[in-house]
């Protein structure tokens, strides 16, 4: 099979990765930070040390601000639950995934001020300071979209935030590994990251790195520290890692980030957007096929394309590619809002991400089977 959806979730994970996880399971296998005996204590190490390649890897103050979740969408819950009252204001962009945008509109049920920016926009700091009132406490966006992989500009809006004494959070679910992040530099207090896919770590395995406290917790239980407590430890990162964690997943994830040091973050980008440049240049060449973006791989957009055949319902098109062996991904992508400002709500798109092991004749299969489908009319 042809795999072109990795921005579902890496496709290809390194050997490195496996064996960290086949290891963390035959010889780490011990609770980390529960227990006394030697075999915790080595878990609970090689858990700290992928917390200090995390903190390294994306300029953050230090391990200790490197939470394990389950998911991207846990760490963002737990940033948006976790600072916002009833009455702050609350600003995101309309290219959020639904990870972003459910928790934000429920939140307005309870009080939160929501407003939404256009993620389009090439410097977006220019609507962002008619949106930002007395009350603006947050401002969450998308680093990039999971849609059509158009780049918001972090670092301006990282330093209007700092100018305005208002937080920032990002969602870098499709950005974390494969665009340049840094936390100092960019002025993020809250990172959001979905080692699954740009870190070619297991799936179930979510990061939260948080500069800045959170008041409220969004779960609450065991942290094997001060158990004689009621309530939950402050101290991060404990405060927002109650229950067992997922060590194999992490370990992965350590090996994940190693392998991208290894390979090289900007030849794997330069690599990927190379493919979709070509695609793109070839499918423009056809009238009944629509392609979004306007081909600024690195620069405007991240290697990912998103297209439409006019006729043809893109889960159609995702449906007929799978029964010629190539992977993609039809619909909405769990972005209504992204969708609304494309106008693609009726339909949707099909998504086209290569990954590192992707190649030119890859790209010339898809291609041919888009023309195909296009021409047919199906």
């Amino acid at each position: 099979m042809i795999y072109l959806d990795n921005a579902a979730t890496s496709g290809y994970k390194p050997e490195a990765v496996i064996r960290s996880v086949s290891n963390a399971l035959r010889a780490l296998s011990a609770n980390p930070g529960r227990s006394g005996h030697n075999l915790s204590v080595s878990a609970a190490e090689a858990v700290y040390k992928v917390r200090e390649r995390l903190s390294d890897f994306f300029g953050a103050t230090g391990p200790e601000r490197v939470i394990f979740t389950g998911n991207c969408t846990q760490a963002v819950n737990f940033v948006l639950k976790g600072v916002l009252n009833a009455n702050d204001g609350l600003i995101i962009s309309n290219l959020e995934h639904n990870a972003v945008a459910r928790p934000a509109f429920s939140l307005r049920e309870k009080g939160v001020k929501v407003s939404v920016f256009d993620g389009f926009a090439k410097d977006p700091t220019q609507e962002l300071n008619n949106l930002i009132t007395k009350d603006t406490k947050l401002i969450f966006c998308t680093h990039v979209s999971n849609v059509c992989g158009k780049i918001i500009d972090i670092a301006k809006i990282g330093a209007l935030c700092k100018k305005h004494g208002i937080l920032f959070g990002v969602d870098a679910a499709q950005s974390g590994g494969v665009l340049p992040i840094n936390m100092k530099e960019m002025g993020i207090d809250f990172l959001c990251l979905a080692p699954h896919k740009g870190l070619f770590a297991p799936m179930g395995t979510g990061v939260l790195i948080a500069e800045k406290q959170i008041s409220k917790t969004v779960i609450e239980g065991g942290t094997g520290t001060a158990s004689l407590s009621l309530a939950q430890p402050e101290d991060l990162p404990e405060r927002l890692e109650s229950g067992t964690i997922n060590l194999p997943g992490i370990c992965g994830i350590g090996a994940g980030v190693d392998f991208l040091l290894q390979k090289g973050r900007e030849n794997i980008l330069r690599h990927e957007a190379a493919l979709c440049q070509k695609l793109y240049d070839d499918l423009k060449g056809n009238s009944g096929i629509t392609v979004f973006g306007n081909g600024n791989f690195i620069n405007e957009y991240a290697p990912l394309l998103s297209v439409s055949i006019s006729g043809v319902k893109s889960d159609e098109v995702a449906a007929l590619l799978d029964r010629k062996g190539i992977a993609v991904r039809g619909g909405y992508h769990c972005a209504p809002l992204a969708h609304k400002a494309m106008g693609t709500v009726n339909g949707g798109t099909v998504r086209i991400a290569p990954g590192i092991n992707n190649c030119v004749w890859d790209i010339e299969q898809v291609k041919r089977a888009l023309f195909s489908i296009s021409n047919k009319k199906y």
